[in-house]
């Protein structure tokens, strides 16, 4: 994994730092990851109002919260990401 990870670095030009490399893929898969959750939070939340529509409000509230808390876990692990060295 580490050699496939000096050839990626190598052949993007970066000087092969390995802490470089895995700052850039940990942020990578913490973007990937908070994508994931507020697009599944999106499609069960518009599968919910169409089952039931006098919830909606009541849905539509506690989505964007559940939004806005994995938006915060991902900004955090953006930051975790950019300390590794």
């Amino acid at each position: 994994m580490l050699n496939m990870l000096t050839m990626l670095l190598q052949a993007s030009g970066m000087s092969g730092d390995v802490g470089a490399g895995l700052s850039v893929v940990g942020a990578g898969l913490v973007v990937l990851g908070a994508g994931i959750g507020i697009g599944r939070i999106g499609g069960d939340m518009t599968e919910a109002m169409a089952r039931q529509p006098e919830a909606g409000a009541n849905i539509q509230t506690a989505a964007i919260i559940l939004a806005a808390l994995i938006e915060g876990a991902a900004l955090f692990g953006l930051v975790i990401a950019g300390f590794i060295k």
